[in-house]
């Protein structure tokens, strides 16, 4: 059973993290369906087509229940999280951003679904303990119980559990992988990061060099699609089959990096190293890069002159470092209805020529 959403203004929206690499693809693809949209995030500094901006802090109540006192949503989706120094933090902020949006409607009670957003640390434990303890053999399914280590991404589900008991309404867990996506003014983005270092090898006459471990180079992997990702969260909102169910959500295809990372190089006409017996950090060997990419930006008339506002060298570092093999199974979310799917590489050189469209890349 689904829900029509052809009708202009009939259904209505709210996404949390409306300005991050997800909320802003979501919240385009909900406007362009119809649905009148509601973007949600502390700063409301990215614009997009059809979305209202809603600016509140996540961590202030007052501020959010004056801020959504009028939205009333018929679905919610939570793509909002802090990063902060140890677990314990980032269970206390990342619960609270939950608890607190949904406590903000409840007065409403207009709420039918709420879809979070997660990822693989559901598998592989928190940045703590990241990769230890008992793992699942891969490809990950979404039956497997929670490790024994304390995780936001429990603290999160946990709230929107506990709300929907008290308030009635469906939810969706949707676990994503590595994220290729199109955003402005949002740096976590690996399609972006990896995009902005070809780039400076290409200025600087340096080979492209694979920054991961060796198991990252040679082991099958899986990415995700911010675009598919949004398709997943829209069709878990308006479907039965998807209610009160955790989903994995990646392309459908798998690869190895030894076997893309020749593509990318070719794609911006550099020389490439792959993996040569130890990891090459990018978070190091790109430190002072800020004025050779201020040069390129201004030769090439970009948008952004600021390298921190674009390539998040930790965040791919962390990615392409795992030194376990890491890939889904997507078939629960196929027998369920969802027969989306995308091809890694050309997900990859889609987001490359988006960029290049809005100026952020040369």
């Amino acid at each position: 059973m689904s829900i029509s959403t052809t009708s202009a203004g009939t259904h209505r929206a709210l996404v949390v993290g409306s300005t991050g690499i997800v909320g802003q693809t979501v919240g385009r693809q909900f406007a362009e369906q119809g649905w009148e949209t509601f973007g949600l995030s502390r700063s409301a500094s990215v614009d997009i087509p059809g979305v209202t901006n809603v600016s509140a802090d996540l961590l202030d109540p007052e501020s959010l229940a004056a801020a959504l006192a009028d939205v009333n949503p018929e679905v919610v989706v939570i793509t909002a999280w802090m990063r902060n120094d140890t677990e314990a933090e980032n269970i206390r902020v990342n619960s609270a951003t939950v608890r607190n949006v949904l406590a903000a409607l409840e007065a409403s009670g207009s709420v039918r679904h709420v879809a979070l957003l997660t990822g693989l640390k559901h598998y592989l434990g928190p940045f703590e303990s990241y990769g230890t303890g008992v793992m699942a053999d891969t490809p990950f399914h979404e039956s497997e119980p929670r490790l024994d280590f304390p995780n936001f991404y429990y603290a999160q589900e946990d709230e929107v559990f506990a709300s929907a008991e008290r308030n009635g309404f469906t939810w969706s867990v949707h676990r994503a992988h590595t994220i290729f996506g199109f955003a402005t003014g949002n740096a976590m983005n690996m399609a972006l990061t990896l995009s902005v270092y070809a780039t400076l090898c290409k200025k600087l006459g340096q080979p492209f060099i694979f920054p991961g471990s060796e198991e990252q180079w040679n082991f099958v992997t899986d990415v995700t699609d911010a675009d598919l990702l949004g398709e997943q969260l829209i069709w878990a909102s308006t479907h039965a089959e998807a209610e009160n169910e955790p989903f994995n959500i990646a392309n459908g295809d798998v690869f190895r990096w030894r076997w893309l990372w020749p593509q990318i190089a070719a794609h911006f006409g550099i020389e490439w190293e792959g993996f040569a017996g130890e990891m090459r950090p990018l978070e190091s060997r790109m430190a002072g890069m800020e004025q050779a990419w201020s040069e390129i930006a201004t030769e090439n008339g970009l948008v952004e002159s600021d390298l921190g506002r674009l390539a998040s060298w930790w965040h791919t570092d962390g990615d392409l470092g795992r030194t376990i093999e890491c890939l889904t199974d997507m078939t629960k979310s196929r027998e369920a209805g969802f027969l989306n799917f995308r091809s890694t590489p050309a997900s990859f050189f889609d987001k490359v020529q988006r960029y290049r469209d809005a100026h952020i890349i040369p």
